[in-house]
């Protein structure tokens, strides 16, 4: 999806503030996006990266499936920052969704910026590691919207499942509150 001109300038603000923060991991700049389901996130995480000429990382590929939230974190934390901490290249397993399991393994150069999007990038447990931490917000309506358009049949029946998921993470770790910038995933919503 390529991102709205409100989006756009979004990832404008978002690219000049991440670019003057001091490394969270190592010598690398760390930015989680996160959010809901639907919410923007991966657009905003795309757009920056493509300013700054940084990869990124979707927590879609570090979840242990529909019920594996929490195992992503791990990975996110375990494999990708404190690897970076620790002047090692970040290493994690990707989630075959297809096949239900864990796949490939990825590696990455240490970069200087790495962009990680989706939800459970901001996860306290992550928080020593990032750089900055910016929340995605959309209404429900638009949100759900977006992510059946994008994900079709496959993610009806796991909707509510992965929104309670969703729920529970971001209740118990405060991630709104802890976020040093809010972007409205949805300008625009509220006159469609």
């Amino acid at each position: 999806m390529e991102p709205s001109k409100p989006m756009d300038a979004a990832a404008a603000r978002v690219a000049g503030w991440i670019a003057h923060r001091p490394a969270g991991a190592g010598g690398t700049r760390v930015l989680a996006v996160d959010g809901r389901s639907g919410g923007g996130k991966t657009t905003l995480a795309r757009a920056v990266a493509g300013r700054l000429g940084a990869p990124v990382v979707s927590m879609d590929d570090l979840y242990d499936g529909w019920d594996g939230l929490a195992a992503g974190v791990g990975q996110l934390v375990e494999g990708i920052l404190r690897r970076l901490a620790d002047g090692h290249r970040p290493c994690w397993r990707r989630y075959d969704w297809a096949a239900g399991r864990y796949g490939s393994e990825a590696t990455l150069d240490p970069p200087g910026l790495l962009v990680v999007e989706g939800v459970g990038a901001g996860a306290r447990a992550a928080a020593p590691g990032l750089s900055g931490l910016v929340y995605v917000a959309a209404p429900e309506l638009v949100r759900r919207r977006r992510a059946l358009t994008r994900d079709g049949d496959a993610f009806i029946p796991h909707w509510d499942r992965w929104a309670g998921h969703e729920e529970r993470y971001l209740a118990a770790d405060d991630v709104v509150g802890r976020a040093d910038l809010l972007v409205n995933g949805a300008p625009g919503a509220e006159e469609a």
